[in-house]
């Protein structure tokens, strides 16, 4: 991410939320169709976390139209919204990583998986980056 856009900041981080929720939607599938034999209950709990990650990116996009049709005019309520937005996001990423983390340590078809362990530790890398954009906003308050 770029850090010169200024106080157009909170613009800027939707686009990369929109971005990375969408990524860990897919992230969600990757690990369910590498780990065929994955146990049931992650299988479902991975169902889970793509349907709340495509709400938190319909979310978002629903914040970018209401920022374009405001025509760059960003009210101090809006701004609020926006931030809280961005650390529901932030905070969604965060436990997403730890239940991926998880993964790795109790699932055994993971264990003995190297491919899968290597993308698990690369979706984590992901969602760490987006929580480092994340958290470049909200301090700037």
């Amino acid at each position: 991410m770029q850090y010169y856009y200024g106080n157009q900041m909170p613009l800027r981080v939707l686009d990369e939320a929109e971005f990375w929720k969408h990524q860990e939607e897919e992230h969600t599938v990757v690990i369910r169709e590498l780990v065929r034999n994955l146990e049931q209950e992650y299988v479902e709990s991975l169902k889970e976390w793509e349907k709340e990650f495509a709400q938190a990116h319909h979310r978002v996009i629903r914040y970018i139209e209401t920022v374009n049709r405001s025509n760059g005019q960003v009210t101090v309520s809006l701004y609020q919204d926006l931030m809280q937005l961005v650390t529901f996001c932030l905070q969604q990423s965060q436990q997403f990583i730890n239940f991926c983390q998880r993964l790795m340590e109790e699932s055994e078809p993971i264990s003995t998986n190297q491919t899968a362990k290597v993308v698990l530790n690369h979706i984590i890398v992901e969602s760490e980056y987006f929580i480092g954009v994340a958290q470049t906003i909200l301090y700037q308050r």
